[in-house]
């Protein structure tokens, strides 16, 4: 049965989105100071393919901003299903995001996360602001695949892996 709800009806909203399974992916800078930030998305989109671009959205609100709005450079990793742990840890306090060996510093200092099924470092060419948040489009600029996992995913608040239907 079909349940119809009005624009202003917020709980409706996140549940519609709550239904809708998403990739994971982490987005890794360096904040002003030199420590790095990273987050868990689940909204990163391929723009383009020529030239290569990506975007994600993210609060403003969020610790990670002020790194994001104030670099020039982020890199973007595909989180597989073997990655639970990692989008756990990385959407865990701030403080403990980059405790362990679970990262490396890649090119322009940005950290790289280990064993991921794909990686990309790129340039920000844009923030368009939308109401406290923000859509950050990417232009990639290098990368690397990792091994050819199921992909982690995001749906009903909890982690995923996806099954063949047939």
């Amino acid at each position: 049965m079909e349940e119809t709800f009005a624009a202003d009806d917020l709980a409706a909203f996140k549940q519609a989105f709550r239904r809708h399974a998403a990739g994971v992916a982490v987005v890794t800078a360096r904040d002003t100071d030199g420590t790095p930030v990273g987050f868990t998305a689940t909204s990163l989109a391929s723009l383009a393919a020529v030239p290569p671009l990506a975007t994600f959205n993210m609060a403003r609100s969020a610790s990670a901003w002020r790194a994001i709005e104030t670099t020039d450079r982020v890199a973007i990793h595909m989180l597989g299903a073997r990655n639970q742990g990692l989008a756990r840890k990385l959407s865990g306090p701030a403080a403990d995001r980059f405790v362990g060996d679970h990262w490396h510093e890649g090119a322009h200092g940005l950290p790289i996360l280990t064993e991921v099924t794909a990686w990309m470092v790129g340039r920000i060419l844009e923030r368009v602001h939308v109401a406290g948040n923000a859509v950050v489009v990417v232009q990639i600029e290098e990368g690397a695949l990792g091994e050819d996992a199921a992909p982690l995913l995001y749906h009903e608040r909890e982690y995923h892996a996806p099954r063949p239907l047939d």
